[in-house]
């Protein structure tokens, strides 16, 4: 499903419903509303939904708002990153959630609009901020960071393993005249990494353009931080769901779900329990659900998604 002019489609809408089970009556929220196609399922799931929608992309919102103005008087949205539910839920007096989604990640109109930054597929400015009016760009992280802590941010978000190679090629680049302009660092990359002049179904600069995205919108910080509020809010039997696209986001999902879904972590040699700890949710997903291969035909973005699912208890 099309989220309108937003370009993009929902990834695994079916898979969503199916595990978020929407009831008469809920109340849920959207941590990353986009083009709002999830939301608009969601509403037409069950009547007398509510549902919140949040987005830190001031554009994802005006068309999240138009595309559920039917839904006007169910729904409450706001600028705002899903970290920051709990605040938004405070504001509006509601104590609990039925359920809650979040799909991670780059939105496909934030990918294919230029002036954006994100892609090398345009020359643009280097900026990449999902939230365009505040934080530092990509060009002040290039420009301003230190040799060591390019090597950390390229190595650890994009699993670069050419990042010393680059790093050392960004900062002797910058002390002629500094980088601003996406086709100016994919150049750069292409023209260190070995090999990158050679035609590749991979671009060269796929992974450094990935590990700066990330780190320029904090998006694995925000993971754990929108989990662990997301579980909060939940009431019991309420639903969380995440969609995550690469493994570093994934893995986050996988071990949080986990280690909240245990009961007593007391040592074996104990006799009796002195943690008191219990689960405090049931992973509902032991396997991550991966999108059907006619959906994958259609939308090639599902290729790499991974959708989670848990209860709270």
């Amino acid at each position: 499903m099309a989220d309108s002019d937003f370009g993009h489609l929902s990834v695994m809408p079916a898979e969503v419903l199916h595990w978020l089970q929407p009831q008469v009556d809920g109340c849920y929220l959207d941590g990353t509303l986009g083009g709002a196609g999830h939301s608009r399922l969601i509403l037409e799931a069950a009547a007398g939904i509510r549902l919140i929608g949040l987005d830190r992309d001031p554009a994802a919102l005006a068309e999240a708002a138009r595309v559920l103005e039917p839904f006007a008087g169910q729904i409450s949205l706001h600028h705002a990153t899903y970290d920051q539910a709990g605040a938004v839920l405070q504001q509006l007096g509601i104590a609990a959630l039925d359920g809650m989604l979040l799909d991670l990640g780059v939105s496909s109109y934030q990918l294919d609009t230029p002036e954006r930054g994100f892609s090398f597929r345009f020359d643009a400015p280097l900026d990449m901020r999902m939230d365009p009016t505040c934080g530092k760009t990509a060009a002040d992280v290039i420009n301003q960071a230190e040799e060591a802590e390019l090597v950390q941010i390229f190595f650890a978000y994009g699993e670069e393993r050419f990042s010393r190679r680059i790093a050392g090629a960004i900062v002797r680049r910058r002390q002629q005249e500094p980088l601003t302009r996406t086709s100016e660092l994919a150049e750069l990359v292409r023209n260190v990494v070995p090999g990158g002049r050679k035609p590749s179904r991979i671009h060269p600069a796929t992974r450094v353009f990935q590990a700066l995205r990330i780190f320029v919108n904090d998006e694995l910080g925000q993971v754990e931080r929108g989990l662990e509020a997301g579980i909060e809010l939940l009431k019991p039997g309420g639903r969380l769901v995440v969609i995550s696209f690469h493994s570093l986001e994934d893995r986050i999902v996988k071990r949080l779900f986990r280690d909240k879904a245990k009961g007593c972590i007391c040592p074996p040699r104990l006799p009796v329990c002195q943690c008191n700890k219990t689960p405090e949710v049931k992973v509902l997903t032991r396997k991550g659900i991966k999108a059907q291969e006619e959906e994958i035909e259609i939308n090639a973005r599902s290729r790499s998604a991974v959708l989670r699912a848990i209860e709270r208890c």
